[in-house]
């Protein structure tokens, strides 16, 4: 006896349950429009929008520094001088050696500026909840140049930097305050910490999920095939 002579099946045939053939389209699913990628749809408005919303967080935050200024001259404590005249020179000491000061305005400043950079960072999630590196760097440097324009604008709102002067306008023997002066300079990133703290938490808890690349639109991908 002889086999049947049945011949083979073309070579680029394939079973339809191989395991290495590419999962079908889901129905409906037609070709990307000409220029567009897959991926369009998935990174949000793109660079140069995402580059543009940075910019402009920065900016915003950066003058809300101006406000911090005000309060960080309005709430902070006066340090107490008092001018005298020895040997026809005019020299200046404080009032209360051992005062605790100078330590509560460095601490008005840095409380100041972490409620700051809390509140600039639920502003921009609530804005923007898909988040993006460009936000977080905004947050950061915005923060940082807030710092900087609000020790400057404390400076000028708060008394006159020139002490000797002052202290001759108000006579001998008179209490004045101090100039603000910032003595901690590390402050200064109080208010770019707690923005990258705070808003990095909210997107950690409320911020959407990517999916997962490992489904498929029928269901969870099968185990590949050795």
């Amino acid at each position: 006896m002889t086999a049947p002579l049945t011949p083979p099946p073309p070579p680029h045939e394939q079973p339809p349950h191989d395991g290495w053939q590419a999962v079908s389209a889901p129905p409906g699913a037609g070709p990307a429009p000409h220029g567009a990628t897959a991926a369009s749809g998935a990174d949000g408005p793109g660079m140069k929008i995402e580059l543009r919303d940075a910019t402009a967080i920065t900016l915003a935050v950066a003058i809300a520094g101006a406000l911090l200024g005000v309060l960080w001259s309005w709430l902070s404590p006066h340090v107490p001088l008092v001018g005298d005249v020895v040997d026809n020179t005019w020299v200046v000491y404080l009032k209360d050696t051992e005062g605790e000061q100078a330590i509560g305005v460095d601490g008005t400043f840095t409380l100041l500026a972490l409620a700051f950079g809390a509140v600039s960072a639920l502003v921009v999630f609530l804005l923007r909840k898909r988040g993006g590196v460009p936000l977080v760097v905004a947050l950061a440097v915005g923060g940082l140049l807030g710092s900087l324009l609000a020790w400057r604008v404390g400076m000028w709102l708060g008394p006159p930097q020139n002490v000797l002067a002052h202290a001759k306008d108000v006579g001998k023997g008179v209490t004045f305050s101090a100039p603000l002066k910032l003595g901690a300079k590390g402050a200064l990133l109080a208010w770019s910490v707690a923005a990258l703290v705070v808003h990095l938490g909210l997107t950690a808890l409320f911020g959407p999920r990517d999916p997962d690349p490992y489904a498929t639109p029928y269901g969870p991908a099968a185990p590949p095939v050795a």
